[in-house]
């Protein structure tokens, strides 16, 4: 028979708290003063452990991707303005409008979309049923673009 346990219940509740911070398995091993294998034999023998991982996680994935989203379409928020006017503070409720960011938008549509919003695309040419080698060139230089070209006529798409 193997050593008792670390194991003890109120780690469900640590879990969940640390899950939602976004804790990884190695950063909960060091917290509970034991190894990631331990944490992942956990997760399989004490359920409840590995639902309080699963649930934080969840939530706050979506907590981040909802963020992400907002940041990505733009957004408004309230919020409060002070200032003041010869020594009199004033306070005054406003409305403050975030435009779309572009870089969040293409990070969520390549996230959620790779295959058609990566940085490069895998296109799949075929000629009467055959496959054709891709030719990969840098149109930045003459002697590529010759060979694009050339590349072309043989495909039959350039005079």
């Amino acid at each position: 028979m193997g050593r008792p346990s670390k194991y003890k219940p109120e780690y469900c509740r640590i879990a969940y708290q640390m899950a939602l911070l976004g804790a990884t398995d190695e950063e909960f091993a060091n917290a509970f003063d034991t190894t990631e294998q331990t944490i992942n034999n956990w997760k399989q023998s004490h359920p409840e452990f590995f639902e309080s991982l699963k649930n934080g996680k969840d939530i706050a994935d979506s907590e981040v991707a909802k963020r992400l989203y907002e940041r990505a379409m733009g957004y408004e928020h309230k919020d409060l303005y002070i200032t003041q006017y010869q020594g009199t503070i004033i306070k005054e409720k406003i409305m403050k409008y975030f435009p779309p960011d572009t870089t969040a938008a293409i990070f969520w549509l390549k996230n959620r979309q790779p295959d058609k919003w990566r940085d490069s695309q895998n296109i799949d040419y075929t000629s009467k049923g055959d496959k054709i080698q891709p030719l990969e060139i840098s149109v930045t230089k003459e002697n590529d673009i010759q060979k694009y070209k050339e590349h072309l006529k043989k495909l039959g798409q350039l005079n």
